[in-house]
């Protein structure tokens, strides 16, 4: 699993990787947790279009928990589809894990991806 950090640390890098987004993508509000795995789904897909569905909204989301949990070794990249969406397989090895502790795992993954991913400047946390 990713390093765990003290809550205020994590916090902090949380709310700059959401100050990053917004100031990057020239967004009026802070994004939320849902709104980061959208704008990665869409970045993972390559593929911009000037509204997406619900349903396609739901899917980039998706694809991005898949992208972002294969960190973990959860999910595993299979491939593109004829469409040209990524699609993960389920390694089954995703413990049971309360929401909070999901969205904590989410968001920790996400830090990494943005550093590793998007080349935004992320805080190291001290060791």
């Amino acid at each position: 699993m990713a390093e765990p950090t003290e809550d205020w640390e994590f916090d902090f890098q949380w709310l700059q990787l959401r100050h990053q987004f917004k100031n990057q993508l020239q967004l009026e509000s802070l994004p939320n947790l849902q709104a980061m795995l959208l704008l990665v789904g869409i970045q993972e897909l390559g593929q911009v279009k000037e509204e997406f569905t619900k349903e396609e909204k739901q899917d980039l989301m998706q694809l991005a928990s898949c992208r972002l949990l294969a960190y973990e070794g959860y999910f595993e990249f299979e491939g593109l589809d004829a469409e040209g969406w990524p699609h993960y397989r389920n390694l089954g090895l995703a413990p049971k894990m309360p929401i909070k502790e999901q969205e904590k795992l989410l968001k920790t993954l996400l830090l990494k991806y943005a550093k590793e991913e998007l080349d935004l400047p992320t805080e190291e946390s001290p060791n």
